[in-house]
């Protein structure tokens, strides 16, 4: 899988410092800056540090598993924006490549706050997935809810959101994490019709085999 990040560092000067300590005990395959510049920091081949506690679809050491890149950010710590034209102008290619060349399905590429959504929310609600799925490298949202909502309680809800790939510890924590990625613009933890036609439509989807 890829995970993507957010670094929530004031500058990729900063942030290299700090994913190359050693007692920091973090790290990333790529770290890639507002403007558009890719440094690698870890081989792909190298088991990187940038997943921390996460799970995904049955994997419970993501770092085992996964390429992880940095997005250069300020993050909702330092100020929450935009991402910079020139930094997705750059992920898309990198990414692009990665996933051909590991043979990685669109519903693994996934955000940091899909694989720990009790800890961590970047790269956030503002990180533009339509424009990776309008190059298939992610799932798109769903844009045709075909049969609206047809779990009859929370926690059909909660198991199906499990049947997808999350971990549901934390159930409330874990709803804001699937609305960040699917519904970012009412992230409010709540289990409503509108995410329930949207989980329910992924899952639809991925049964037809088409979210490959």
């Amino acid at each position: 899988m890829v995970v993507l990040h957010y670094t929530e560092m004031e500058s990729a000067e900063a942030s290299i410092a700090r994913l190359t300590d050693p007692e920091a005990k973090v790290s990333a395959h790529y770290l890639i800056g507002e403007d558009g510049e890719v440094v690698r920091l870890v081989p792909e081949t190298k088991r990187a540090w940038h997943a921390g506690a996460s799970y995904w679809r049955g994997i419970r050491d993501v770092n085992s598993a996964s390429i992880g890149i940095e997005l250069q950010h300020p993050g909702h710590a330092l100020g929450y924006r935009e991402f910079a034209e020139e930094q997705i102008e750059a992920l898309v290619p990198l990414l692009h490549r990665i996933v051909r060349e590991y043979n990685i399905p669109r519903a693994n590429v996934v955000a940091h706050s899909d694989v720990a959504p009790a800890r961590k929310t970047d790269p956030g609600e503002l990180f533009p997935w339509d424009r990776l799925a309008e190059y298939h490298l992610c799932l798109p949202r769903p844009e045709k809810l075909e049969l609206g909502d047809p779990f009859p309680n929370d926690g059909s809800f909660y198991l199906a959101l499990e049947r997808f790939g999350y971990d549901i510890t934390e159930g409330r924590k874990t709803v804001e994490a699937f609305q960040r990625r699917w519904r970012p613009e009412r992230i409010d933890g709540e289990i409503d019709g509108e995410v329930r036609a949207i989980l329910f439509q992924l899952l639809l989807d991925r049964d037809r085999g088409l979210s490959r």
